[in-house]
């Protein structure tokens, strides 16, 4: 995780599925090592969600792919229609590999989505959607 960025750190917490940074408008997800996310799996991170964000706070997802693992794409349709709030989805890649991965994983998603090569990046954009609002 960046040092700049943990000044504003909100809250962190570890659970069985990875490392969930939050802030003001926007989460870090880090995921584990060879997990297999699906949305089950994922419904602890939601209400941790919902609880700093609830249905009103605008919010931007941000998956910080340090680690290789697998998810089910289709998810998203679930997972996107419980946050009417969030904002945006940005996926920080490290290799070309999952940058293909991010560009699949964009048709599942109803909301701005954006690729990055960078995790600064992604939270630059956090601003430019959060202050559209």
């Amino acid at each position: 995780m960046l040092q700049h960025i943990t000044k504003n750190l909100i809250r962190k917490y570890t659970l069985d599925i990875g490392t969930f940074y939050f802030y003001d408008h926007f989460l870090i997800s880090e995921v584990n090592e060879g997990e297999f996310l699906n949305f089950d799996k994922a419904t602890k991170l939601f209400l941790t969600a919902k609880e700093h964000y609830g249905n009103n706070i605008p919010f931007v997802y941000i998956t910080n792919r340090i680690n290789s693992y697998s998810f089910e794409p289709t998810a998203h349709f679930k997972s996107t229609k419980l946050f009417p709030n969030l904002r945006g989805y940005g996926i920080v890649t490290y290799d070309s590999i999952n940058n293909k991965i991010a560009s699949l994983e964009r048709s599942f998603l109803d909301v701005p989505t954006k690729i990055f090569d960078n995790l600064e990046e992604a939270i630059l954009w956090v601003d430019e959607l959060i202050l559209q609002d």
